[in-house]
């Protein structure tokens, strides 16, 4: 065996390589899975809305909004309109995000989550969390883009 060197003269039993191989691999993998990124708010975008929407007409939207994507959407204080919860629990894990509106604009901020990898000192958070958010936006704008005129003289 002049030239080659096998698996068994360097010293590795060929069971052994292949475990060690296939731990490798599984730790890539689990690697790849917990992707954290930065944290993902929503500032002050624009609802169009007709001018004459009133604040009720924009929270029934929000929540219809996320209802649709399973967020849990209610007012932060029953007496204050404009400042809404939102709260999406999927599996083990749970984002909680702040909703501010007016009749024109709405903005979504972290607020809380279990099992996301929120790290505040780095303002980062599991990927998976900002997709959350960019649907529910989505979601929002185009909920509010349908709240039509009471009187039907906006246009």
């Amino acid at each position: 065996m002049t030239g080659t060197i096998s698996s068994t003269t360097a010293g590795l039993d060929p069971r052994a390589w292949a475990l060690r191989l296939v731990a490798a691999v599984l730790l890539v993998a689990a690697l790849a899975g917990c992707r954290t990124s930065d944290i993902y708010n929503v500032q002050e975008a624009s609802l169009s809305a007709p001018p004459s929407t009133e604040m009720m007409e924009v929270e029934n939207a929000i929540k219809r909004a996320g209802g649709r994507l399973g967020w849990q959407i209610q007012r932060a204080d029953p007496d204050q309109p404009g400042h809404l919860i939102g709260r999406l629990p999927i599996r083990s894990h749970v984002a909680v995000v702040d909703i501010m509106h007016n009749t024109q604009t709405f903005s979504i901020t972290y607020k809380d989550s279990t099992n996301l990898k929120y790290d505040a000192a780095e303002g980062k958070i599991h990927s998976n969390y900002n997709g959350w958010v960019q649907n529910l936006r989505t979601e929002i704008v185009r909920e509010a883009s349908s709240i039509r005129p009471a009187n039907g003289t906006d246009t």
